[in-house]
C-alpha cells in the first residue's frame, strides 16, 4: 500500500517509517526536514509546512492511508498548538480527503478529552472531533507517553541528586517505546473508526520509577514533593514572558499529576530495562 507518512523524521515518525518499509509499504515522507535515517525500501521524500496548504498539494494523491505524527512539542515563541497540532492537521485532513484517501490515522494523546487548559492536549482533542466528523474511515491513537520522553525528564534531575515530584498522591504511568507503539499503529492502520488508549506493558508511579533512574544511576534516591498549584504559577510567569514554556509547563502539570495508564496495553520492550541501559556508564 502506498501510505502518506506526516512527521516521518520526528522520534515516533522515525519508528512507523521504518516499520512501514519493513512491512513493504511504499511510504510519502512528509516533514519540513530530513536526516540521514539509513533507511532501505521504496519510499520519497517531500519538504511540507502543515500551516501553508499549498506545500501539502497534491502530497497525498494515490495514497491509501495517511498517518500523521505532527505536533508542537517544545516551547515557541512563534507558533501555537493550535496552528501546528489542530490547523496543522486539518490542513492535512482537507488535502487527504480531496484526493481520496481511503484511511486517516492520527497520533493524539491520552485523556484529550480532559485538559481544556491545556494548548499541547487540547488543540489534539480539537482536531480529534474534526476527524470524527470528516467521513473519512479513521484511528486515533491516544499514548500514555514513551520511555526517552521520561528520561528526557528524569535524567537531569537524576544528575543534581534530586527529583521533584507534583502532589503528594501516586500517579502512575504505563509508557510505551516508540519501537513497540510504531508495530501497532502500522498493524491496526486500516482498522474502521477505531480509538486506542494505549501504552506499554509495565506500570509505575513516577516515584517507583524515579527510584529505578537513581538506581541505574548508582545514586541514592533523594525525592521531593511539590505543590500542584506551584506549576500554575510558573505557567503564569512564562506566559507573561511571552517565550512560549507556558503550554509546556502546563503540559508537564497534566501529565505528573494525572495517571497516565492506557486500556491497551502493548509491546515486548521492558521500561525498566531500558532504564538501566539509559544510565549505563552514568
Amino acid at each position: 500500500m502506498k501510505v502518506v507518512l506526516a512527521g516521518a523524521y520526528g522520534n515516533l515518525g522515525a519508528d512507523i517509517f521504518r516499520e512501514l518499509l519493513k512491512c513493504g509499504h511504499e511510504v510519502v515522507a512528509l516533514d519540513m526536514m530530513r536526516r540521514d535515517l539509513e533507511l532501505e525500501g521504496n519510499y520519497s521524500f517531500t519538504k511540507v509546512d502543515v500551516t501553508d496548504p499549498e506545500t501539502l498539494k497534491g502530497t497525498c494523491d494515490g495514497a491509501d492511508v495517511v498517518i500523521t505524527t505532527v505536533g508542537l512539542t517544545k516551547g515557541s515563541a512563534t507558533v501555537t498548538n493550535y496552528e501546528i497540532d489542530y490547523r496543522g492537521n486539518l490542513n492535512l485532513l482537507k488535502e487527504a480527503k480531496s484526493a481520496g484517501v481511503k484511511h486517516f490515522v492520527y497520533v493524539s494523546v491520552i485523556k484529550a478529552d480532559m485538559a481544556p487548559d491545556v494548548p499541547m492536549v487540547h488543540s489534539k482533542y480539537l482536531f480529534e472531533k474534526k476527524l470524527k466528523k470528516s467521513g473519512m474511515t479513521y484511528v486515533i491513537l491516544r499514548p500514555t507517553g514513551y520511555f526517552y520522553d521520561i528520561i528526557k525528564v528524569f535524567r537531569p534531575m537524576i544528575e543534581k541528586g534530586k527529583v521533584t515530584l507534583l502532589g503528594k498522591k501516586a500517579v502512575y504511568a504505563n509508557v510505551i517505546s516508540t519501537e513497540d507503539f510504531a508495530e501497532f499503529i502500522v498493524g491496526h492502520m486500516l482498522d474502521e473508526n477505531q480509538s486506542y488508549e494505549i501504552g506499554g506493558k509495565e506500570t509505575y508511579s513516577y516515584e517507583e520509577i524515579a527510584k529505578m533512574c537513581f538506581k541505574a544511576a548508582g545514586r541514592k534516591p533523594m525525592i521531593k514533593h511539590a505543590p500542584v498549584w506551584l506549576f500554575d504559577v510558573l505557567a503564569f510567569v512564562n506566559k507573561l514572558k511571552k517565550n512560549g514554556r507556558e503550554p509546556v509547563i502546563r503540559f508537564s502539570k497534566f501529565t505528573l499529576s494525572h495517571d497516565m495508564v492506557g486500556s491497551t496495553a502493548y509491546g515486548n520492550m521492558s521500561f525498566a530495562e531500558y532504564i538501566k541501559d539509559s544510565f549505563k556508564g552514568a
